[in-house]
């Protein structure tokens, strides 16, 4: 009589076992499962046990079976099955050698700043990683401190030198992608006397699917230690001078081209003209933006140089071209000073040719990528684009009323762009230092590529023709400044007098030939503001078509007989605010006048 029950207990893992394989109790790896999984044994386990009640009283099992059963069979059904995996999950994480536990002996013990749904989702996908352990988080948020989230305890910002000696901790991964960027350069500034490695996640836009992911840490961008927060672009201003229309972008593989190309192919021309020297920069952009584009844009290629009057006459002619942004430019400073005649060359005449050549062929917009070092120049290159500007007035105020209007932008550095200081810097850390600054005092201003980009377009669309457009750069930065930061948030410190024994060392090697100290980016302090927040305008001093041309002549000639004192001197004639800091510096040029005319 004692086993009259056992019916109803040899049916139950009948009932039971298609109920656990359907909701997936077999299919679960239990090396990954986690506390969730708890949650479906339970479900697992109550649905099972209320068929096999509903079973046993069907089949008139019920007299012979106890009540208590059912609350015992679901206790123990949850302890065991739970248990057995949770038990299994231990074994092999922490007891077996090369288990995930071994493994994390010999990860970085990280912090993760934010316990936010970022950060509490980038402690889960740490969990498995074998690169960080994450050992507690820091929160700004008083309520959350002393609380354990996930097994990991809150902190407060004010505990993190405790906790990097306590625990020898590496790094910090900031999980705070909706913060403001002053925001995040103030935790990022604080951060960097700590000596730890900071790596951060991308906004939240940037994160595919909202979820984050081990592969979503980066090193922290340089934009961040600069504080600037972009102002969202005005859409009639980006979309004015490109929708629907014919568009070539000058020098359009380099740094602020490609850029252009790319945020002018989001707003849907007919076509972009890619114009471009260099065949591997063309290649390049030509296979990323047939990518983005997908066929909605005519992307076309056309390897050549602006000098090339001939070519840009049939391009422009046999493409409709409506609007122009012209980037092609030799903007390094020691590099043109060495190379005065290519220099002066490509970026006067080059400018001249294409300007020529887009008033010829009926082109509505013509937007030229200035530079802060045309103001009060003191090198050979921003003397040249100051003069390619004084073209252009000249252009503008000769063809009023012709249709075609001309604008000029200029704005300082952008970071990481060839020949940055930024990329530099972080290949001198990469390799040890030492980090070469060339003055203690070298300020500059600094934009992201994208920010820029965005704000030529816009300033291209905006005001009348021979407008001189600056842009809002923010404040100045002190190289120096920059490099040390730089240099913490790999988690390296700085060597110097008061730290003997730190890691790389900066060193300053003296300010390179037509260097300033400090860039400006106005010509006197007449300036409007326009519309735009972002963007100004300046009042400059303009040269008439009919008094530039003799002097666009003879630098022709000059340039052409390679007679470096003449071109020195049409530039410092022409150009207002010229001074060159030495003589000229040309491996070309006959030795023994090189002399400060």
């Amino acid at each position: 009589m004692g086993f009259v029950h056992w019916p109803a207990y040899l049916i139950a893992p009948v009932i039971a076992i298609p109920i656990f394989i359907k909701l997936g109790l077999y299919r679960a790896i239990i090396r990954y499962i986690g506390y969730r999984a708890q949650w479906t044994v339970i479900k697992a386990v109550s649905l099972a046990v209320l068929v096999w009640w509903v079973a046993v009283y069907l089949m008139a099992l019920e007299l012979n079976t106890p009540r208590s059963v059912i609350f015992i069979f679901w206790l123990v059904a949850v302890l065991v099955i739970g248990g057995s995996r949770m038990m299994a999950r231990w074994v092999i994480l922490y007891q077996f050698p090369g288990g995930d536990h071994s493994a994390q002996k010999d990860s970085e013990r990280v912090l993760i700043y934010g316990a936010g749904t970022a950060g509490r989702q980038l402690a889960t996908a740490l969990h498995h990683s074998s690169e960080f352990v994450a050992v507690a988080y820091i929160d700004d948020d008083s309520s959350l401190r002393g609380m354990d989230i996930n097994g990991i305890r809150v902190y407060s910002p004010s505990d993190i030198g405790g906790l990097v000696e306590r625990y020898d901790i590496n790094a910090v991964l900031l999980a705070i992608p909706s913060v403001s960027r002053y925001r995040r350069k103030t935790i990022v500034d604080s951060l960097s006397d700590f000596q730890l490695r900071v790596l951060t996640l991308p906004a939240l836009s940037d994160i595919a699917g909202g979820k984050v992911t081990i592969n979503d840490v980066r090193e922290v961008d340089i934009a961040d230690l600069l504080g600037r927060e972009e102002v969202l672009p005005n859409q009639d201003l980006l979309a004015a001078c490109i929708l629907n229309q014919s568009v070539m972008v000058t020098g359009a593989g380099g740094s602020i081209g490609s850029e252009l190309c790319r945020q002018i192919v989001n707003q849907r021309p007919s076509s972009v003209i890619l114009y471009e020297q260099s065949e591997y920069a063309l290649y390049t952009i030509e296979q990323e933006l047939s990518k983005l584009t997908d066929g909605l844009v005519d992307v076309v290629p056309v390897l050549g140089s602006v000098l090339d009057r001939v070519l840009l006459q049939r391009v422009i002619r046999q493409y409709h071209v409506d609007t122009i942004y012209h980037a092609a430019a030799y903007k390094h400073v020691p590099l043109v000073e060495s190379n005065v005649v290519a220099g002066v060359r490509n970026n006067l005449f080059g400018t001249l040719n294409t300007a020529e050549v887009a008033i010829d062929n009926g082109v509505k917009n013509f937007v030229l990528i200035s530079t802060d070092k045309a103001v009060r120049p003191t090198n050979v290159m921003g003397a040249s684009k100051r003069f390619a500007e004084l073209v252009l007035q000249a252009l503008s105020k000769r063809e009023q009323g012709s249709g075609v209007r001309f604008a000029m932008v200029r704005f300082g550095n952008v970071l990481g762009s060839s020949g940055s200081v930024i990329p530099l810097f972080r290949q001198q850390i990469s390799h040890g230092g030492p980090v070469t600054v060339t003055h203690p005092d070298i300020t500059r201003y600094f934009m992201t590529i994208p920010e820029a980009s965005s704000l030529v377009i816009q300033a291209g669309s905006m005001g009348a023709s021979g407008d001189v457009f600056v842009l809002d750069m923010g404040k100045a930065v002190k190289i120096k400044s920059l490099a040390k930061q730089m240099i913490n948030l790999t988690g390296l410190s700085v060597k110097d007098e008061n730290h003997p024994d730190g890691d790389i060392e900066i060193i300053y090697t003296g300010l390179r030939d037509g260097e300033k100290l400090y860039e400006e980016l106005l010509i006197g302090d007449n300036v409007k503001q326009t519309a735009h927040p972002m963007i100004m305008q300046a009042e400059e001093l303009m040269i008439e078509w009919g008094d530039l041309v003799p002097v666009i002549a003879q630098m022709q000639l000059a340039l052409d007989s390679f007679d470096y004192e003449a071109i020195r001197s049409l530039l410092l004639e022409s150009v207002n605010g010229y001074h060159p800091l030495h003589g000229i510096k040309d491996p070309m040029y006959s030795k023994g006048s090189a002399q400060v005319l």
